[in-house]
């Protein structure tokens, strides 16, 4: 009873104070919010997080302030661990990698089915679709507060020694892949021999000849000057792509008013178009620029016709056969459906 008489007092006072509950949660908030990203401006992810962070800011009048931590410089550089670390309270708040994140999440493995996806439409279909609903209330459950997606895009493969239009020219290709098993599985039944690296070895192993190629999107091929660590040949052929998650922490969230939340939210949503276009800039024209830019520092670009892409998806099948039910089954063939039934 006692105890219930001090927080009416309290409440009283606050109210003789002049304080509203908002203005008594405010009072509670840090003075910095840490953001998580792998990669920072001016990448696509990178400005994902600033553009995030920016809008919050002005929204909330600086009520919340965000400070951007690329490198995944929070927890020592080891992606692996970020959703882990968010789960923890380690880290607030984080523009994610579906591939990061799948092995705590193993529905993210929906994005790296073998040639799941044949276009952007494809992964709209996925992501703003009820299949992106299904695992956001995946995410929601296994520990964050997921509010947007973004996109690090379409992962396409480079190397040093010939052009790849075959599984044939795979074989016994060394290539830098990242740590999902998934993906050891992909490039082991096209014939190659996958190597599971951080970023951070694999650059140095590029330049020596020590791996013979990689897998990521093409705008890394250009902030990252890949053509200078000898990747002179390029292929596209759209094998898997990488949505990119807005998340925050669950105890983070809760501290928030409701108009905050609503704030930070819609934030997610604006920064996430945004950046989308961003990934998607020079790919989605007709001339594709960027392919372009790409060829004129002097690399072979191979872009493969629908009937060798072809000969790629038959030999992956029966991997995209073993991660079916590893995903969930009735996650793929909501997945598939939508993405049959996507605007063409």
């Amino acid at each position: 009873m006692k105890f219930r008489r001090t927080l009416l007092g309290l409440a009283l006072a606050a109210t003789a104070l002049g304080f509203t509950t908002g203005a008594m949660a405010q009072a509670a908030y840090k003075p910095e919010y840490k953001m998580s990203l792998v990669l920072g401006p001016p990448t696509p992810w990178g400005m994902a997080g600033k553009i995030w962070a920016d809008l919050v800011k002005e929204r909330t009048q600086g009520r919340i302030n965000i400070k951007l931590y690329p490198g995944v410089s929070l927890i020592q550089g080891d992606q692996t661990r970020e959703f882990s670390a968010l789960r923890q309270g380690v880290i607030d708040m984080a523009v994610g990698s579906t591939i990061n994140w799948s092995p705590q999440v193993r529905e993210l493995n929906l994005f790296s089915m073998p040639f799941l996806m044949p276009d952007y439409a494809a992964i709209d279909a996925l992501t703003q679709g009820e299949v992106g609903k299904d695992i956001f209330a995946r995410l929601d459950k296994a520990g964050v507060v997921p509010l947007a997606w973004g996109e690090n895009g379409y992962r396409e493969v480079t190397n040093s020694k010939r052009p790849i239009k075959s599984p044939d020219d795979l074989k016994g290709m060394k290539l830098r892949v990242v740590g999902s098993p998934i993906f050891s599985d992909m490039f082991s039944a096209m014939g190659a021999n996958p190597t599971q690296m951080s970023w951070a070895d694999a650059q140095p192993a590029l330049a020596s000849g020590a791996v013979d190629g990689q897998e990521n999107p093409l705008f890394l091929f250009t902030v990252l000057k890949m053509h200078t660590v000898g990747q002179k040949f390029v292929t596209t052929w759209g094998y898997v792509a990488d949505p990119l998650i807005f998340v925050v922490n669950k105890e983070i969230w809760a501290s928030w008013t409701p108009a905050d939340q609503a704030i930070v939210r819609q934030a997610a949503i604006d920064a996430g178009k945004q950046e989308i276009a961003l990934a998607r800039k020079g790919l989605t024209e007709s001339d594709k620029p960027l392919l372009k830019e790409i060829a004129g520092m002097g690399v072979t670009v191979t872009q493969l016709t629908p009937a060798e892409r072809e000969a790629f998806v038959k030999v992956t099948r029966p991997v995209y056969a073993k991660w079916k039910g590893t995903v969930g089954n009735d996650l793929v063939t909501k997945a598939e459906k939508a993405i049959a039934a996507r605007p063409k």
